[in-house]
């Protein structure tokens, strides 16, 4: 028999209209400045049917876009839903991009309004006069606006006081686009992902199972991944969908303030960056008296997680740390680092070889890792290739760049990330393409370098680049950070000494030079593209 099923579109409507009805007492806390904004999920759900009131007489069209330049706060998570659920599509801007990508971005995407923190304001106003398609600015603050050259400009607060309660919400489709976010523009200018309600609602329904990070009612959700980075990697759509309790941080993300949210929420998740952690352990070994006892679970990806920081975590505050691995044109996630069942009676060592790792797939995730020929290569854990990624929240093209489509064939999405394949299917990552060290025609992973320069107890950071070299091609050059206590205490024969211990002696960096600060791409990634202009003429040492 041919199994006949309601016509249900996936949307981010039910979402909305779900957690409205089901856990309208729930909360939802921001830190501005010194104090706590806070309201429920039924305050929240009256103020989206506003905002979306605000787009109609703002003259905003079925399927145009909205542009958003904002931190992690709850003005900006209103405009999470209703921008989509008014059939618009949702466009955060990277705040950090220079003002030239940040032009081109608005510009592509033609945004018809921006709706920008009070903060941000200066940013918009150096580049108005480069603006090819919007017809309005909305400033989100309490009070007076800022002085701006912005025009026409008006008061977020304002808007929404004029309109109504309710809204009739229209009837959507499920492959209607509902968001878009820009790649960090490393190489080029930034490409767009257009992401449908079906592709969120999908990715939300994976991030929540068990097999994920297990988001559910009872958590106390804080991502410190910023809100314009692949829509925080898709946090406040879960959160949404299971009424969990969230906390933005706002823009102070210093580790103090990230400690005491942590400590006064009693935060169960958060997530971001490696360096955000970094930064956190740092703090927290020089000040011993946060209680952080209430984190279940830390989603960190971005970049590969330093084994150090991740068995300190678990080692020393009974934190784990989950490791995960996803792109902004996967919606973002792909793969998760959660241990099989029967790998918990595996010793300590073994279990964090493979919590290192980047993880198997999601599900609704299919990977494959192919040769320079296309071919795909085995899941023996060592042989390499290029992860290749497919499902229904992946991109299949990037919107309006004909001629960047590349990175697409056979119905795959190639990630540019080299990885080997385990028998049980877990993914590591050796390195980026563009990032592998190739000495004397074998490949080097910087990635495994920089892992076990940072498990030194006198290092911070540390990044790996290739260095040109006359008769090897490539040599590797090794960029440390020392921390702040051990700065003059260590030098470069302590780090290769380390290095080749553990690794053949060809691996072994060639130099060591000892830096202020490792420099952060807009995502605070570590960007190699800086420091490989910095140090291109650099000598090596006979």
């Amino acid at each position: 028999m041919n199994g006949l099923m309601m016509d249900y579109p996936l949307t981010l409507q039910h979402f909305l209209d779900r957690v409205a009805r089901l856990y309208p007492t729930k909360e939802i806390a921001t830190k501005i400045g010194p104090t706590m904004h806070r309201y429920t999920y039924a305050d929240w759900a009256k103020r989206v049917n506003r905002l979306a009131g605000v787009l109609e007489r703002l003259g905003v069209a079925r399927g145009e876009r909205v542009g958003t330049l904002a931190w992690n706060t709850y003005r900006h998570y209103e405009l999470y839903f209703a921008v989509p659920c008014a059939g618009r599509v949702l466009h955060t801007l990277n705040l950090r991009l220079p003002p030239d990508q940040l032009v081109y971005v608005i510009n592509h995407a033609e945004d018809q309004v921006i709706f920008a923190d009070a903060s941000l304001v200066p940013l918009l106003d150096k580049i108005k006069g480069h603006l090819k398609s919007v017809k309005h600015f909305v400033v989100m603050a309490d009070g007076a606006l800022p002085a701006s050259a912005l025009s026409p400009v008006s008061s977020y607060e304002e808007l929404l006081a004029a309109e109504s309660d309710s809204f009739a919400w229209p009837h959507l489709e499920e492959n209607e686009a509902a968001a878009m976010c820009y790649t960090s523009g490393t190489t080029g200018n930034p490409k767009a992902a257009l992401y449908s309600h079906r592709a969120i609602f999908l990715h939300s329904l994976a991030q929540g199972m068990s097999g994920s990070f297990g988001i559910s009612e009872r958590d106390i959700v804080l991502p410190v991944v910023p809100m314009f980075h692949a829509n925080a990697w898709g946090l406040p759509f879960t959160s949404t969908m299971v009424g969990a309790k969230q906390v933005f941080p706002g823009p102070h993300l210093s580790p103090p303030d990230l400690l005491n949210l942590i400590q006064s929420e009693r935060v169960t998740i958060t997530a971001g960056v490696p360096t955000i952690w970094i930064g956190i352990l740092a703090e927290l070994e020089r000040n011993g008296h946060y209680d952080i006892s209430s984190l279940r679970t830390m989603p960190v990806g971005g970049s590969a997680v330093p084994r150090a920081l991740m068995e300190k975590y678990e080692k020393k505050y009974g934190v784990p740390i989950t490791q995960a691995w996803g792109m902004t044109e996967m919606t973002p996630l792909g793969t998760v680092s959660v241990l099989k069942s029967y790998m918990a009676d595996w010793p300590e060592e073994r279990r964090f070889d493979y919590r290192v790792k980047q993880g198997m797939p999601s599900v609704g995730v299919d990977i494959r890792a192919v040769d320079e020929d296309g071919k795909e290569v085995p899941w023996d854990g060592k042989t390499m290739g290029e992860l290749e990624v497919r499902g229904p929240w992946i991109i299949s093209a990037y919107y309006k760049m004909e001629g960047n489509q590349d990175r697409f064939h056979d119905g795959w999405f190639r990630t540019g990330d080299v990885v080997s394949i385990d028998p049980e299917g877990y993914i590591q990552i050796v390195d980026r393409t563009k990032d592998l060290v190739k000495s004397g025609g074998e490949w080097i992973s910087s990635v495994d370098l920089e892992n076990a320069i940072m498990a030194h107890p006198k290092v911070l950071e540390a990044a790996v680049i290739a260095i040109n070299h006359p008769r090897w091609q490539e040599r590797p050059l090794a960029l440390v950070v020392a921390k702040a206590d051990f700065k003059g205490q260590i030098s470069k024969e302590e780090i290769q000494e380390m290095l080749a211990a553990k690794f053949t002696k060809w691996w072994v960096p060639d130099d060591v030079v000892f830096i202020d600060a490792v420099p952060k791409t807009s995502v605070g990634k570590f960007d190699k593209k800086v420091l490989r202009d910095q140090f291109k003429d650099h000598v090596l040492p006979a």
